[in-house]
């Protein structure tokens, strides 16, 4: 019946108007496309990320909690003083002994017991896990990049002591969980007498046939940002290009330690363009760092010259 036929019946007829179907027709897929989204955010949600860990398993509630470090505002961590939501076990394969190599099994977890594998870290300076150990006169420092063991958890590596005494095994990662830096502390002790040594101030090292100067500020102050400028040369009265190449993502590293070794400072190079190398006669690197505490510390550089790894320590005064 047409709509004609309707009014000559005398019966009016009511249709929705075009502004009404619009409407409707907008409802509809208003309740689709959020059908969908929240479709899609529980299918994410299952979806497997690769560590069963989250955000919380990395937290300490409670006074002397150790918080998430910010890389672009380095500092001196006190690592030993703080509480760290990340737990330490090392075994050594037999009882360390002085200039012989050790294989050691260090196990890591959360503060509930739950195993950090591989997979729960993020890769930082081409490595998941960056150990930075050292021995109680701070004269022996190594960089160690364990691998992973056989059990989630555990990971190993060989490690050659060089002094006696209590070292101490500063862990350096990230977290996928939170994607930012975090620490924890390990220990072991090399039988012997440690030797008692005192400390200099100084600014230049030579090593593997170079000369490597640190420059510090003329009054280092804690808890003031400080520039820190690191120069290498060769040495001889003639200059010869210094075979700088990058080692673990960088053209050079800096690690700071306390003389109590309460913590340290993992310190990159505000060059960090590596298609930029420095002038290859005189190259020159700069950090920045902030030292909470007054005191003395040794910085030690780590540069690749010509694949070989080279270290150089300087000790510095940190004044109130």
């Amino acid at each position: 019946m047409s709509h004609l036929d309707d009014l000559l019946d005398g019966e009016p007829v009511s249709r929705p108007s075009p502004g009404g179907e619009t409407a409707a027709r907008q409802r509809r897929q208003i309740i689709v496309i959020t059908v969908a989204a929240l479709a899609l955010f529980v299918v994410v949600r299952l979806l497997p990320t690769g560590t069963n860990l989250s955000h919380m398993d990395f937290r300490v509630e409670g006074k002397g909690a150790l918080e998430f470090c910010d890389p672009a505002n380095p500092q001196f961590i006190p690592v030993v003083q703080v509480r760290s939501p990340v737990v330490l076990a090392l075994k050594p394969a037999g009882e360390p002994a002085l200039n012989r190599p050790m294989e050691f099994t260090l196990t890591m977890a959360t503060a509930s017991g739950k195993p950090i594998a591989p997979e729960d870290l993020l890769v930082s300076n081409t490595r998941k896990l960056h150990l930075l150990v050292v021995d109680p006169t701070l004269d022996d420092y190594q960089h160690i990049h364990p691998e992973p063991g056989r059990r989630p958890g555990e990971w190993v590596f060989t490690l050659t002591p060089g002094r006696p005494g209590l070292y101490r095994v500063f862990a350096d990662f990230t977290p996928a969980a939170t994607a930012r830096g975090l620490y924890s502390v390990a220990e072991f002790t090399v039988p012997g007498t440690v030797a008692k040594v005192t400390r200099s101030p100084n600014t230049t090292w030579q090593v593997g046939g170079f000369n490597f100067e640190l420059v510090v500020p003329p009054e280092f102050h804690a808890r003031q940002p400080a520039d820190l400028r690191l120069r290498i040369v060769s040495q001889g009265a003639v200059r010869v290009p210094v075979p700088l190449q990058t080692v673990m993502g960088a053209f050079a590293h800096l690690v700071a330690f306390d003389e109590t070794r309460s913590g340290f400072a993992h310190l990159h190079p505000n060059e960090t363009d590596l298609a930029k190398p420095p002038d290859a006669l005189a190259p020159e690197l700069t950090f920045k760092v902030t030292i909470p505490q007054p005191g003395r510390y040794v910085i030690w550089a780590q540069v690749n010259l010509g694949g070989t790894e080279v270290f150089a320590p300087f000790w510095v005064d940190v004044i109130p």
